[in-house]
């Protein structure tokens, strides 16, 4: 291709004029830039202005002023003197260095009357006035270090005492669940002579023994499924009259009441003689002693043929075999008492009854009971409060989850549930043989190894599957170990005493005694007699 001639060649842009179009607008985006950072920092300001009062809001209530906040505080110094001199003071006085610890005292007082000053004229303290105090507390501090009374040696000391603290807290735990246990067990003298004088009565008075013997032929109430029946095994002659009043003053009509009492034989001629003598407004009662039962024998009963195993005896009866390892509540012997065991065998107690309330002697009744008997327990067996509001009322508190047969057989959360007021369906009861399903279990239990303590695991066991949850004001717990809710004791149907502390013991709670106390009649000859009050 040609080339142009020089005269026909484009003309050449001058450039400058572009140049500097640019860097004028490059100074005016700069100029804008400035410009909206400085309003910015003016807008930002009231945020910035807030700090203060955002700090005034944490230190509200606390006692930090102004002054304590700076780095160059005297008032703040102080403070952290004194803090750790207190520290040194226990340290010293547990070395038996009683003239340092007085001195570091001393200095203490002296400080605080500084700042006390200080805080009653409102003004902060200054450099001068503080010198000498804040020298002469760290001359003290230092000499503290130089005793070994430093950080290290000072957590060493008190990890010891706090372990020491933590061995007397477990001997004086051992030792009062120890008392309080036996305290439990103990029967009181007038209980005792209640037993004695009844007994004498009952023997000596021929006219009391025939009024027994034509009520009891008289009675076609004690098999009728249209009545009321309760039962009570007991051995407690006044707790269970307390049961039997106070369910019959509340009870709408206590015409169909009927009570089936079991006890043994040392207390039979008693409670005869005392359910006798006194009426409870036309409410029936049956006495009985669980040795009449011909079929109750060892080669029936698992508990009875284990209290002949030496083994048994040697655990609840010598307390030599293990060392004291096992706690005194674990081997009371009562939990062998057929009483205790004999709220598993009340199909054939009363073979002709259909359905039964069972009751301890430990509670006490303050409405009216009969419709637990118009409950539908949904083809259950036991009618009963659950106690599952808390962790520690589930299946894994009382059972060994560790032993196959539990953790095979049984969910460990599920709900346990409380004796003391159970509602039984004994026709349901008879066609599930619940009582072959409460051997089953006690039989494997020779050893202790699937549970420790009382009747209550093996009824979790025998009865799991086979329990209507109640409402729980039918059933109040807790009133003879732990604080209750007033109010839940207001409405509560039965209120239970479960714990050491029975309300006829000195022991008993005093508060809740009254509610207990109410129904027995202190004015009874023989309780004058015999001194209760």
């Amino acid at each position: 291709m040609r080339r142009r001639g020089l005269d026909f060649r484009r003309p050449v842009r001058k450039r400058f004029p572009n140049v500097v179009w640019w860097t004028v607008c490059g100074i005016l985006v700069l100029v804008l830039i400035v410009v909206l950072s400085r309003e910015g920092q003016i807008e930002s300001k009231p945020t910035i202005s807030r700090k203060p009062y955002r700090r005034d809001r944490i230190m509200e209530g606390v006692t930090v002023t102004d002054e304590m906040l700076s780095s160059n505080s005297v008032t703040r110094q102080l403070t952290d003197q004194i803090s750790l001199a207190k520290a040194f003071v226990v340290i010293a006085k547990e070395s038996n260095n009683l003239q340092f610890a007085w001195e570091l005292s001393a200095q203490i007082r002296n400080s605080q009357a500084l700042l006390s000053n200080a805080a009653t004229r409102r003004t902060p303290l200054t450099v001068g006035e503080s010198e000498t105090a804040i020298r002469d507390m760290a001359l003290l501090l230092y000499q503290a270090q130089q005793l070994h009374y430093d950080s290290a040696t000072m957590l060493m000391r008190l990890r010891a005492k706090i372990q020491t603290l933590e061995e007397q807290m477990s001997s004086a735990n051992e030792k009062s669940s120890k008392y309080g246990q036996i305290a439990a067990e103990e029967v009181p003298k007038s209980l005792y002579c209640l037993g004695v004088r009844l007994t004498t009565e009952w023997f000596g008075n021929a006219n009391l023994q025939k009024k027994h013997r034509e009520r009891k032929q008289m009675d076609a109430k004690l098999k009728d499924n249209s009545m009321y029946h309760f039962c009570i095994f007991s051995d407690n002659i006044l707790a269970s009259s307390v049961v039997v009043n106070s369910t019959a003053l509340n009870s709408k009509n206590p015409d169909k009441i009927v009570f089936h009492l079991v006890t043994d034989e040392i207390n039979y001629a008693a409670m005869k003689a005392w359910f006798t003598v006194n009426s409870f407004q036309g409410v029936t009662v049956e006495v009985q002693k669980f040795e009449d039962f011909k079929w109750l024998n060892a080669s029936y009963v698992p508990v009875l043929k284990q209290l002949q195993d030496s083994e048994t005896q040697s655990y609840y009866f010598s307390g030599h075999n293990d060392d004291g390892r096992t706690p005194i509540k674990f081997r009371n012997p009562k939990y062998l008492s057929m009483l205790n065991h004999l709220r598993f065998y009340i199909p054939e107690v009363y073979p002709a009854l259909k359905k039964v309330v069972f009751l301890d002697d430990d509670i006490v009744v303050q409405k009216d009971l009969s419709g637990l008997f118009s409950i539908d327990l949904n083809g259950n067996v036991n009618g009963a409060v659950e106690t599952c509001m808390e962790t520690f009322h589930r299946y894994h508190k009382y059972l060994n989850y560790s032993h196959p047969l539990i953790r095979t057989h049984f969910d460990p959360d599920a709900c346990g549930w409380a004796f003391g007021m159970n509602v039984f369906d004994l026709v349901e009861w008879r066609k599930r043989n619940v009582t072959g399903i409460y051997h089953y279990w006690q039989e494997r239990n020779v050893d202790r190894t699937l549970w420790k303590l009382g009747t209550l695991p093996p009824g979790l066991l025998t009865f799991y599957g086979l329990t209507e949850a109640l409402d729980p004001s039918w059933h109040v717990l807790g009133l003879g170990y732990t604080n209750v809710d007033p109010q839940l004791i207001e409405k509560g149907a039965v209120l239970h005493f479960n714990g050491n502390s029975k309300p006829w013991l000195k022991i008993g709670i005093e508060k809740f005694k009254p509610l207990w106390e109410k129904y027995v009649d202190y004015s009874h000859p023989l309780l004058q007699q015999c001194n209760f009050h």
